[in-house]
């Protein structure tokens, strides 16, 4: 029942999992800084592709950054690090998506991994003419899910008042944050 169905043209709103895209790479000298770790711009790239094809997955459409809503970077990723990205789509909108990201790094010799870095990112839906178009809804199942589908419907109307695009009267779901 979920899914989209391109020869009756009905879309069908889509589960988080069925986004989800995980990265795992190596930290090599030349993605490093002078003081041997990832440079950030790189991790930042790293992110982009990763949550665009979390995005592109959701959409089952070309997608472009619209932007990059957080950026969280919680310790240095050394040189020889392992390096995890997961990107899952949180919440949809009308041609939007937000994607959220956790970047995860190991020692190559221990299995343990550590969580240093997330990051939520917008993208959005268009056609071959570059023009918006709609994408599937997004149904949360975990609780996680859950609490990251609800703060991205904040998250959004901050922005859309932020760039003058929402009264800030109209923000409901942010007025209730502080009732």
């Amino acid at each position: 029942m979920l899914g989209f169905s391109k020869s009756n043209n009905i879309m069908k709103a889509k589960f988080p999992d069925e986004s989800k895209t995980i990265q795992t790479d190596i930290v090599l000298p030349a993605d490093t800084n002078s003081l041997d770790n990832l440079f950030g711009g790189e991790l930042l790239a790293r992110m982009d592709k990763v949550a665009s094809i979390a995005a592109v997955k959701h959409s089952e459409n070309v997608v472009v950054t619209a932007s990059i809503n957080n950026v969280s970077f919680g310790e240095p990723v050394p040189n020889g690090s392992i390096l995890t990205i997961e990107a899952k789509v949180s919440r949809a909108f009308r041609t939007s998506m937000e994607v959220f990201i956790d970047v995860w790094k190991q020692n190559k010799t221990h299995p343990q991994k550590y969580k240093v870095n997330e990051a939520i990112y917008t993208f959005v839906a268009v056609n071959k003419r570059g023009k918006p178009i709609k994408v599937p809804e997004i149904i949360p199942q975990t609780e996680l899910e859950k609490k990251r589908y609800d703060a991205a419907l904040r998250r959004r109307q901050l922005s859309l008042v932020l760039a003058g695009k929402m009264k800030p009267k109209d923000a409901n779901e942010l007025k209730a944050i502080f009732e």
